[in-house]
């Protein structure tokens, strides 16, 4: 029996196949790399006319105790050319669901051990004087749960909050709860949980009074673009799913896959994703039996139960056979 792949991406959205099999293997890394040098070109390219840049640091690392929490290391780093627009006050957000940011952060006590991140620095013609007005942080699964190399996570996340920086938090990872106790866990089947989400945190003007825009999504739905609050009125817009879709095609992810076996554990996603992961098959599937090319995807799904979906899968396999 062949195998049914594509270098494009099936589905809308995070590939459940690939996530579920790099979480499975303990082979994040193989994606987490790869992903945050796409993002760091895509950032560059729109913060430079804005007069911000962006840098990469070693991502996702425990600190040493003898290391500064002040000056903290990021995977991408924002920076702003004009350093008069940091004293402006932030005009807010204006799309996605806000929040207090003091309701989502705890206030649980300090620890010594603060994480890498991802950042995104002020840009000046003395590097040596950039100010950081962001941090981009692409979650790995250390970076969640109850573990130790969670709760430093969290630590480092709680003072770079404190120190004024803008947080974006970029978790993709549905087999671990997310890192706001607050919000439904997704592993526990909670009411109103998703799969993923991005989280934009401002503290300003300070952490008590700063706010949160929450974006959560599902399986087989697009990774949402997303405002990223600079200095002032300055604000990013940023396509997330198209850097993601394109890190997915130029590494040759869809080739490690075959979408005629269901992800890797399948059962950690709701019914509700393995409903739709069903409906997104059946539909690459019928596209292969009908010689579309798959390159030309992701199709349109039709609705169905995740039993229906089962039962086209086995048929339309079996016809693949039939062709091979």
């Amino acid at each position: 029996m062949g195998v049914v792949c594509a270098v494009k991406n099936q589905y809308l959205g995070v590939n459940a196949h690939m996530h579920s099999l790099w979480q499975g293997m303990g082979k994040w890394n193989r994606f987490h790399n790869v992903h945050i040098a796409q993002l760091l070109m895509a950032l560059k390219a729109q913060l430079l006319p804005m007069g911000y840049t962006a840098e990469t640091e070693e991502s996702l690392q425990i600190r040493r105790l003898t290391d500064s929490v002040k000056l903290p290391r990021a995977d991408i780093l924002i920076g702003n050319l004009d350093p008069y627009r940091a004293l402006q006050p932030s005009a807010g957000f204006t799309e996605g669901q806000s929040l207090a940011l003091a309701d989502l952060i705890e206030e649980d006590e300090d620890l010594e051990h603060p994480f890498y991140a991802v950042a995104i620095y002020e840009r000046l013609t003395r590097p040596e004087l950039s100010v950081p007005v962001a941090w981009l942080e692409l979650l790995s699964p250390s970076n969640k749960g109850k573990t130790f190399d969670a709760h430093a996570y969290r630590a480092k996340r709680k003072r770079l909050l404190q120190s004024g920086l803008v947080f974006v938090e970029l978790d993709y990872l549905h087999e671990t709860p997310p890192t706001f106790e607050h919000l439904p866990d997704y592993t526990l089947n909670a009411e109103g949980s998703h799969p993923y989400r991005i989280v934009v945190l401002d503290p300003r003007p300070n952490f008590r009074s700063g706010r949160v825009a929450l974006h959560q999504f599902d399986v087989d739905s697009p990774i949402p673009t997303v405002e990223i609050p600079l200095h002032g009125a300055d604000r990013l817009r940023f396509d997330f799913d198209k850097v993601y879709q394109k890190t997915f095609a130029e590494a040759l992810y869809g080739f490690d896959m075959d979408y005629q076996q269901l992800p890797v554990n399948f059962t950690r996603y709701s019914r509700a994703d393995r409903t739709r992961i069903g409906a997104r098959l059946v539909a690459v599937l019928q596209a292969a039996v009908d010689g579309v090319d798959l390159e030309t995807g992701p199709f349109a799904t039709a609705t169905m139960t995740l039993d229906e979906a089962q039962t086209c899968m086995t048929e339309l396999t079996q016809k693949l056979e039939l062709i091979a």
